[in-house]
């Protein structure tokens, strides 16, 4: 089986593993407020919470802690105020004190816009990045959005996939689309390839949230970053 796919059937609900390579470096971070300020790298976000990361030393957050900062991403900035939910390790995982007011400023730091200003085609300029050979196109803004477009070995599209905070799009070639919710991820490091494994649940349908969200992001992206005949043809394959 392909590497890249796995599939998990549960008694409760059916789960699906993808492995994509990752970029080293990450510009969406948290800076914590207090005596002891760190700045953690955002692993992943979405409207209500985070997933930190520590690059370097040790942290002395514990579960159920207070914690207050500022999240940044290239031009923006979001003072933010939580609570540590889980630990693990250098990990911290924090769900956002959410009101009105933030809820209104998390989506604006969140938008489209944003992710298009940090938005950068790894494929172009892998930086050292061990691409795998069968995938065409690479577009990333950071912990957020992700879009990743495969090929077949005689150079046709065979699948790409979407991801956005805690959404999950994909299309493949003979299946046609999914949409699923990301569980979890972790690190799969080699000495030769720096890799995530995501593990999702796949929608009982289609969910057209996650559809629309995916087609607003690509009617922002613009030729310099896929060209136009590639983003046509994800438009299209997502109306199937």
């Amino acid at each position: 089986m392909d590497r890249h796919l796995n599939l998990i059937k549960t008694d409760f609900e059916q789960t699906e593993k993808r492995i994509f390579p990752r970029f080293p470096f990450n510009y969406l971070t948290f800076k914590n407020s207090g005596n002891e300020q760190f700045v953690f790298e955002i692993k992943d976000i979405s409207f209500t919470g985070m997933q930190l990361s520590l690059k370097d030393g040790g942290h002395s957050f514990t579960s159920d802690s207070d914690i207050s900062g500022i999240l940044h991403w290239q031009k923006a900035s979001l003072e933010a105020t939580g609570k540590v939910k889980w630990v693990s390790g250098k990990r911290i995982g924090v769900e956002f004190h959410v009101d009105d007011s933030f809820d209104s400023r998390v989506r604006e730091f969140l938008s489209i816009d944003n992710m298009i200003d940090s938005l950068r085609p790894i494929h172009e300029f892998s930086a050292g990045v061990e691409m795998p050979a069968n995938l065409k196109y690479w577009l990333r803004a950071d912990g957020p959005f992700e879009v990743f477009v495969w090929r077949h070995n005689d150079g046709e599209l065979a699948r790409f996939q979407f991801l956005m905070m805690e959404r999950f799009v994909e299309w493949e070639d003979g299946v046609g689309v999914k949409t699923g919710r990301i569980l979890s991820k972790r690190d799969l490091d080699t000495p030769l390839f720096t890799e995530d494994e995501l593990v999702f649940s796949v929608d009982e349908g289609v969910n057209s949230d996650a559809i629309n969200f995916a087609q607003d992001i690509l009617d922002n992206i613009g030729p310099e970053f896929l060209p136009e005949e590639a983003r046509d043809f994800l438009k299209m394959k997502l109306n199937s």
